[in-house]
């Protein structure tokens, strides 16, 4: 395939997605929702002019094309998410992560960082293509691996930014949990002292007590706020400390000395990963060590006597 085929035929590509939207989102092609059905029926009407409402914010650089693919990459989601068995582990992740994006968003980016493979992908094979070395093969295993490995790689960010976020988590956990002991010791109640320590602090984790603080002003009592956030998080340490509240909120038991025990478990436990994470590397020391330097030293310790060898000879 010469250079001008594959040119038009990437032209022909982009010209027919383009009137595949252009059709496809017309009103009288469009599905009517039940929201916009009853919506002229209703005696409240939102009389705000959309000119005052913030604006919505953009997954990509490409603000216009973004705008116009939204539309159809909603109801693709929408659509797909009827067949989607892992919905609700997903959103957990999301939590974790700290994210205020749903399941539907987080598909979205999904669909365009694939599509950014995708182009990626037929970019390479049309540069290769004016080249004069066109494969079909190739062609079909680089688009469909470009493509999954895009899908794949937002899921792999998504779990580096929880992995982060637990990290300063566990990090932030044990110097609140010490000030919070020190507010429940001068006499405050358990949601008071978190109060206390949200406001007087910042990081991920006085984000998450804020969250519970948030929750239980609203009318939720705190122990089902609490178990919450249990259920939200997957670190032991912040698993315990909750559990703990709930004990203490539901049956009156002494809390300070809880926290200040739970601070050092958390400052205890960093020590030892510390301290392993330090033996993995001295291990991984040796290798540069045994490969590289030892045969070195052996080779000018014997060439010495090797030299004195020949000359004798």
């Amino acid at each position: 395939m010469s250079s001008v085929t594959a040119l038009a035929v990437l032209c022909g590509l982009v010209l027919g997605a383009g009137l595949w939207l252009t059709i496809v989102r017309l009103p009288f092609l469009r599905s009517t929702t039940l929201a916009e059905r009853i919506e002229p029926q209703l005696k409240s009407r939102n009389l705000e002019s959309r000119l005052l409402r913030a604006p919505t914010q953009n997954l990509t650089p490409f603000g216009p094309l973004e705008r116009i693919l939204r539309p159809v990459l909603r109801d693709a989601m929408t659509y797909l998410s009827r067949f989607n068995v892992g919905s609700a582990a997903l959103a957990n992740r999301l939590a974790r992560a700290g994210s205020p994006k749903t399941t539907l968003d987080y598909r979205a980016e999904q669909l365009l960082w694939a599509g950014a493979g995708f182009v990626l992908a037929v970019l390479v094979v049309a540069v290769r293509a004016a080249a004069g070395q066109f494969s079909p093969a190739l062609l079909v295993v680089t688009v469909i691996g470009s493509s999954m490995a895009g899908y794949l790689l937002r899921d792999y960010v998504l779990g580096q930014h929880i992995k982060r976020r637990e990290a300063k988590m566990l990090s932030e956990f044990p110097s609140l949990a010490e000030l919070m002991a020190l507010a429940v010791a001068a006499g405050e109640s358990a949601m008071g002292a978190m109060d206390r320590v949200t406001r007087s602090s910042s990081g991920e984790l006085s984000a998450e007590f804020a969250i519970v603080i948030a929750d239980a002003r609203s009318g939720k009592p705190l122990p089902e706020a609490l178990q919450g956030f249990s259920s939200r998080a997957e670190l032991p340490p912040l698993v315990r400390f909750f559990d703990g509240l709930v004990v203490a909120v539901e049956r009156g038991t002494p809390l300070a000395a809880v926290l200040r025990a739970q601070a050092a478990d958390v400052r205890d436990a960093a020590k030892r990963e510390l301290m392993e994470s330090a033996g993995r590397k001295e291990i991984a020391m040796m290798v540069p060590l045994v490969f590289g330097v030892l045969p070195l030293t052996v080779v000018f310790a014997a060439f010495p006597a090797i030299a004195a060898l020949d000359i004798s000879l």
